[in-house]
């Protein structure tokens, strides 16, 4: 996990997968925020902290994780509202935040801690409160990659769905993401498998110029029509979830002969 987040810090600025991934994260976190700019939000993973600027558009932010390199990365960047935490048991009370998210993350956890993990991000939401939730998508896209991030599960929306709904949470958006390079990603994972599994940061390192371009490129297009239209298919599941409100009392109700 230490070398995954070392050759995330150094991709997270330029590489296409980053920027594509912010286009679509981007909405629902304004969806969320419905225009404000008040929220206490809370980034579980946090990693080295890159995104909890994305977060501090819509107010206050804060970040756990349970690695110390990430910390610690964020920590040379002048980064304070960090913390090392497990998101299976989150050192904070109840009805909390107003948002919460989780980026690529949960797909590394083993089963009873993905639960767990779940279940504490809509303990410490407040009613009402949303989840940005990303995953990896799709077993068959097993490769390397999955190695070094220790990934444990590539998720279908459907199985997303059945993580999410137990702890109470309803859904508000559920889709695919990256749906234009999963050609090519599907490619580049079957001939890892031919040759064999092994840890590598390949697919995080930046690209030549031109085709990291044109591969952003292809996203930001993906991006804008999934204002308008689920995908299908493609290598991230991306969710926005929201814990119900508390039931408002009628104060007018009749009063029971």
């Amino acid at each position: 996990m230490d070398r995954l987040l070392e050759a995330t810090a150094r991709a997270e600025r330029d590489h296409f997968w980053f920027h594509g991934f912010r286009r679509f994260v981007s909405p629902l976190l304004e969806q969320a925020a419905a225009g404000r700019s008040n929220l206490l939000s809370l980034d579980c993973g946090c990693g080295t902290g890159n995104n909890l600027s994305l977060l501090r558009r819509f107010g206050r932010a804060a970040g756990i994780d349970l690695t110390l390199s990430g910390l610690r990365y964020a920590g040379s960047r002048g980064e304070r509202s960090v913390a090392q935490a497990s998101a299976a048991s989150l050192p904070f009370r109840s009805d909390a935040f107003d948002l919460v998210t989780s980026f690529d993350v949960i797909y590394s956890l083993p089963d009873d801690a993905e639960r767990a993990a779940v279940a504490e991000m809509f303990r410490v939401l407040k009613p009402g409160g949303h989840l940005v939730l990303n995953v990896a998508a799709l077993e068959m896209l097993k490769g390397n990659h999955s190695v070094l991030s220790g990934e444990i599960r590539r998720y279908s929306t459907r199985q997303l769905r059945t993580v999410l709904e137990p702890p109470g949470f309803e859904i508000v958006r559920l889709t695919y993401t990256n749906a234009t390079i999963l050609p090519i990603v599907a490619a580049t994972r079957l001939l890892q498998r031919v040759g064999g599994h092994e840890e590598s940061a390949q697919e995080i390192s930046v690209p030549p110029a031109p085709v990291n371009a044109a591969l952003t490129g292809l996203l930001a297009l993906e991006s804008i029509a999934l204002r308008f239209v689920n995908m299908p298919f493609g290598t991230s599941a991306l969710a926005l979830a929201r814990k119900p409100s508390l039931p408002t009392s009628n104060s007018h109700a009749p009063i029971p002969n």
